[in-house]
């Protein structure tokens, strides 16, 4: 069944200091997807800076969130993060995303299920054409 929430860990709509939630937590602090090792959950960043890298995260008609995955170069590969994400249930590992509201700064849009994936053709950060995974998310409901 869907993941339970354990106790609340971020406020829906607070935004955080992106350094403080890394000093709290660990986790990788460059990219989007950061996995405290120590910690059942991921942590999903989303803003303006991908879109240099040919990302564009955001809602569907359907209420779902259409998320870029990593991988800066060449075709994405489910590897790292992206491996995360789409595993992210039989691991256990709760999904929790931020959106970027200014810079080093974060604003807590929610618990998140990734339902899904697609590919996508999309240009690499060398401006070649590659297939981009878009991971489905919907927020989990409490």
């Amino acid at each position: 069944g869907p993941l339970q929430m354990q106790k609340k860990r971020f406020e829906k709509n607070a935004t955080y200091r992106r350094r403080d939630l890394h000093e709290e937590f660990n986790g990788q602090r460059q990219g989007g997807i950061s996995t405290p090792s120590q910690h059942n959950f991921i942590m999903l960043f989303t803003g303006e800076a991908g879109r240099q890298h040919g990302y564009k995260d955001g809602w569907s008609k359907e209420n779902v969130f259409n998320y870029t995955g990593e991988g800066q170069r060449g075709d994405m590969q489910f590897k790292f993060g992206n491996k995360a994400i789409r595993d992210h249930i039989e691991a256990r590992k709760e999904l929790h995303l931020f959106e970027q509201v200014r810079k080093g700064y974060v604003r807590y849009v929610g618990q998140m299920q990734c339902v899904g994936y697609h590919w996508i053709e999309a240009p690499d950060t060398g401006g070649k054409q590659r297939k981009a995974i878009v991971f489905e998310l919907k927020e989990v409901e409490h």
